[in-house]
């Protein structure tokens, strides 16, 4: 009797994703969930004793959850395999590999195709698609080019966003076109946002159309916000890598967010 052998083909078994909209939490201590649906209301959230809500992310179970550490390297992972229910969630740090000696700074949830405006504490920064950072590694992938004192800033989107405004620590704000800057997909240093001197640093960007508001405090340490458009907004606008002007209507600008 002949037995014939062979190589059986390999099976593989596909776990298939059902495309929902979830809502992504994130925690300011790097717990992690996501709820089904876009109608979570953050103030119902609860969190462990001393921690409190970082964020919540509007997505689709299909996207990426993005974790941007302190050296401009970038972690990922699925929405999906983020944990439900009502439950804390699950440590950030059980699903990536963190270097030594690097803390996790921002988070950011998406589709692969939505762009982000990328810079760091030094005013350099550039445009890059979700997709361009994700990692099949949990050690995460090197992105963003930062020298030993500059830390990465919060992730803007910027899918439709004309202009990009950028604001210093010692309160200069320079408004550009965001058509100065160019997709660099595999990242880097990327271009000047604005010129800091020695003694400034970049502490916020944001990518918006029209209006722009700027946050930060007034007399007294009162928080207050303003709000730029039209001939108010003209007034910081300029070319990229100009220092800007001085921001006057506050004590102390903090952030500056899209507006419109």
């Amino acid at each position: 009797r002949r037995t014939l052998i062979q190589e059986e083909k390999k099976s593989v078994a596909e776990v298939k994703v059902i495309d929902e909209p979830v809502t992504v939490v994130v925690s300011m201590k790097g717990w992690v969930r996501a709820l089904k649906g876009h109608e979570v209301d953050a103030a119902t959230l609860a969190f462990k004793a001393g921690d409190a809500l970082y964020g919540t992310f509007h997505c689709r179970s299909v996207d990426t959850l993005l974790v941007f550490g302190s050296n401009g390297r970038v972690y990922s992972t699925g929405v999906a395999l983020l944990p439900g229910g009502r439950g804390d969630g699950q440590p950030i740090t059980t699903l990536i590999d963190l270097e030594s000696g690097t803390q996790v700074v921002h988070y950011l949830a998406g589709a692969a195709q939505q762009t982000l405006l990328l810079a760091g504490t030094g005013g350099f920064g550039l445009l890059a698609r979700v997709g361009d950072l994700i990692s099949r590694q949990k050690g995460g992938k090197a992105f963003l080019s930062l020298e030993p004192n500059e830390k990465p800033l919060p992730p803007s989107v910027s899918d439709g966003a004309a202009n990009v405004a950028c604001l210093s620590l010692n309160g200069k704000l320079l408004v550009f076109g965001i058509n100065e800057l160019k997709l660099q997909a595999n990242g880097g240093r990327g271009l000047t946002l604005i010129d800091v001197d020695a003694n400034d640093a970049l502490v916020s960007v944001a990518a918006f159309g029209q209006a722009l508001q700027v946050l930060g405090s007034g007399r007294g340490g009162k928080a207050k916000d303003e709000l730029l458009k039209g001939p108010a907004l003209e007034a910081y606008v300029g070319k990229r890598a100009r220092k800007g002007r001085k921001q006057g209507v506050m004590q102390k600008a903090l952030r500056v967010v899209a507006a419109g």
